[in-house]
Order: C-alpha cells, then sequence, then structure tokens
C-alpha cells in the first residue's frame, strides 16, 4: 500500500525540482495539482469582519486546497479608491496565513469614473449590472459604456438586469417563502443583463469576464458571443452545478443566493459546458453570513453561501464520477485564473490531494468564521491532503479554531 507522509513531502520540496516531487508523490500514490486559485471569494473586510476575516478565510482555504483567493470589492466601505485599497491589503497582510496568495478586485457603481490609479494593483474591475449585497451597482447604459471606455483591463461583471428585477419584486410582493428568489431574479433578467453588456464588450473589445453563470440560456447567448470572437470568458460555481430549487425545501433561505438557484436542467447544462471547455473558470462566490442572519424570514435574510474550503473537494468529487477531466479541473482553477487575471506568484505552490480518499463534509471540519455549509453531509470522493505554499507544506488542519 502506497503511503505519503509529510516529513517525506517537505523533505522532497526542499531538495528536489518540482517535476521531480510530481513523480515521488504519484508513485505514493496520490497527485499534485498545481495551485488551485480561487478566483470569486467575499472575505468580508472591511465592514463585515463579524462573520468573515482574512484569518479565517485564508486558513479555510488552505485546508480545502486552495493556495490563494481574488476577493471581492463589495465592502463596507467599497472598495472603489485606491486609498481604500490601500488601507485593505496592508490590513491583508496583517491577518492571513503567511504567504497566502491574495489578489483584489476595485469596483465602481453609478456613472463614476473607475479609479485608474488602481488598475496595476488589482486582477479586474467588478461591475454590478443587478443589486446585490452591498451598494455597487452600475445599472445605466451611460454608468456602463463609461467603464467599458474608460477600464483598460478585465472587467468582472455580475450580469442581471436591475430594471426586471424591481420590476419582479412588485409582481411577487405577496410571496415570502425562499422560492420567491428565484423567481424574483429571474433567468429572463440574468439574459437580459448579459445582453446589455456584449453591447459594450463588442463596441469597445473589453476582456470580459462573467461571473457565476446560472442557467442554460445565458450559455447559449455566451457561445454564441465566443463564437463571434468577443473576448470573454465564463465563471460558474459548485453551487449552481450541485444545487437547484429543491434545495429550498431543505436549506430555506440559507441557500438565498445571488443569482439565485435554478432548475435540474440548468445544472446538467452547466455540468457538460465544463466537461467540454466551454466553461473558462470554477469558482466559490465564497459569500458567508451568520447562521442568525440566514435564519431570517425571507426579505431580511442576506444572499450568499459560504464554500471556499468546499470548492475542491467538490470538483474532485465531480471527477471521481467522470463528470469532468482532472486536466479540466487544473484549467478551470489554475491555468485559466492565471491567464485572465494575469497571476503571479504561484510557482512552487500546489495540492497534494487523494483521488480515492472518501469524506463527509462535516460541520466540526469546516473551520469557516460563520460555521455552516450547504454542503454538509455530503460524502465526496477525492480530497486535498497537503496544500504547498511557496515550497512548505501546510498543515491541513491549520482552520481548526474554535467555534465563534
Amino acid at each position: 500500500m502506497n503511503t505519503l507522509s509529510e516529513k517525506d513531502l517537505q523533505e522532497w520540496l526542499e531538495t528536489e525540482s518540482w517535476d521531480k516531487v510530481k513523480n515521488k508523490v504519484e508513485k505514493a500514490g496520490h497527485i499534485l495539482l498545481p495551485a488551485m486559485i480561487d478566483s470569486h471569494v467575499h472575505f468580508r473586510i472591511p465592514g463585515g469582519d463579524y462573520k468573515e476575516d482574512w484569518e479565517w478565510g485564508s486558513k479555510a482555504a488552505i485546508a480545502g486546497g486552495i493556495c490563494g483567493v481574488c476577493d471581492m470589492p463589495n465592502t463596507n466601505p467599497p472598495i472603489i479608491t485606491k486609498e481604500v485599497l490601500d488601507k485593505k491589503i496592508d490590513r491583508v497582510k496583517k491577518e492571513e496565513v503567511d504567504g497566502f496568495k491574495d489578489f483584489h478586485y476595485l469596483g465602481v457603481y453609478g456613472n463614476r469614473e473607475p479609479d485608474l490609479r488602481a488598475k496595476d494593483e488589482v486582477v479586474a474591475l467588478k461591475v454590478y449590472t443587478g443589486s446585490s449585497t452591498g451598494d455597487l451597482l452600475v445599472e445605466t447604459e451611460k454608468g456602463l459604456e463609461k467603464v467599458f471606455k474608460e477600464w483598460p483591463g478585465v472587467i468582472a461583471v455580475h450580469a442581471e438586469d436591475e430594471k426586471i428585477i424591481q420590476e419582479n419584486i412588485a409582481r411577487y410582493a405577496d410571496l415570502n417563502e425562499p422560492i420567491k428568489h428565484s423567481k424574483i431574479r429571474s433567468p429572463e433578467a440574468a439574459v437580459s443583463g448579459i445582453k446589455k453588456v456584449l453591447k459594450f464588450v463588442k463596441k469597445f473589445n473589453r476582456a470580459t469576464y462573467f461571473c457565476h453563470v446560472s442557467t442554460e440560456t445565458e450559455l447559449e447567448v455566451l457561445v454564441a458571443a465566443k463564437e463571434q470572437g468577443l473576448p470573454i470568458y465564463i465563471e460558474v460555481t459548485p453551487h449552481h452545478l450541485y444545487l437547484d430549487e429543491s434545495a429550498y425545501d431543505e436549506w430555506g433561505n440559507f441557500v438565498k443566493i445571488n443569482p439565485p438557484l435554478r432548475t435540474k436542467k440548468d445544472n446538467e447544462a452547466l455540468w457538460l459546458a465544463v466537461s467540454s471547455g466551454i466553461v473558462d473558470v470554477i469558482a466559490s462566490d465564497h459569500a458567508p453570513h451568520l447562521p442568525e442572519e440566514k435564519a431570517l424570514d425571507y426579505a431580511n435574510a442576506p444572499a450568499g453561501v459560504p464554500g471556499v474550503g468546499q470548492i475542491l473537494p467538490l470538483m474532485l468529487n465531480a471527477v471521481s464520477e467522470g463528470r469532468l477531466s482532472l486536466e479540466r479541473l487544473i484549467e478551470c482553477m489554475h491555468d485559466n485564473p492565471k491567464k485572465i487575471f494575469g497571476l503571479k506568484g504561484l510557482k512552487n505552490c500546489g495540492v497534494v490531494v487523494d483521488l480515492k480518499q472518501e469524506n463527509k463534509i462535516l460541520k466540526e471540519g469546516l473551520g469557516t468564521k460563520c460555521g455552516w455549509s450547504p454542503y454538509e453531509g455530503m460524502t465526496l470522493k477525492g480530497w486535498p491532503e497537503w496544500t504547498i505554499i511557496d515550497g512548505q507544506a501546510m498543515d491541513m488542519k491549520v482552520n481548526q479554531l474554535k467555534d465563534i
């Protein structure tokens, strides 16, 4: 029986080339993957420290096989200027696990001009065309045109049509069940939001990253745009792959997210898009809230689910089930994020995984500050064993902090 100890692994990392380490790991019955990046998380600072911060977030990520993350700007205050961004980064460096790779988005709202002074410090400019957690929103064509005309780098978009959302809020005013969320933020709102953005992608030829694509119809529109040669990228999340509207029955508002859960048919369309190469990136959209917040009624429960520590086990399980290849997983969580966002500092970073190991996702092992996951109870085959950062094999129990 092949075995691998942390002592052996660390010795190899200190004395051998990366390729030789990879070969020795494989001979021991394991696999060494390159640095896994979660390119869409909300680590909640500044302003949301009570439910997430970079100490807890980076430890949970490392324990789940993630070497680094790209953090979103919809904080309090929002990250819309170089000054606020620099203060955030200074704080992150003091909180996170040493060596953890932190990357950041800049935000913009209304008809404001994006702060170009920060362009070299961020991976992309994040634009919300539909309202979500926080106050960032660019809903007018005038605002979108200004963004696409002025921002020289990648533009990441939360594409939903705010007008349709508001119309649906009025239409379903008497409904107070969790399924209301999927009706308000309808597939039509998502498709309309994408089409509005594509108008400016075409006009200015800007590299545009469509976050958390959730429906079959969105995929059809985006595939057509790719076939036209437009510089676009498609991201999907584990919750839109593994969960559907039936999850409201068990989880209620705990699975209230933006964009919302869709149908099983949409799940299958997304899986096919992942396996076939249509999807460019898989990211968690880790958006933690405390249980007492999520337990509120529909109107008051915030949107978002955690997932930074579970995304890699979920995708390894998909590999074991034949839903995607290991090569596709590497493309979606290493190669493409690195290329799209120009990520640096990933040399000698990776994760050792055991594709045969089976574990159940338990509350006690989550290690996240919010302390829950919509994937609790799932048994998955394929688990990370050691996360390697800058040539150092990290303790996978690094996230075992006391319950808050």
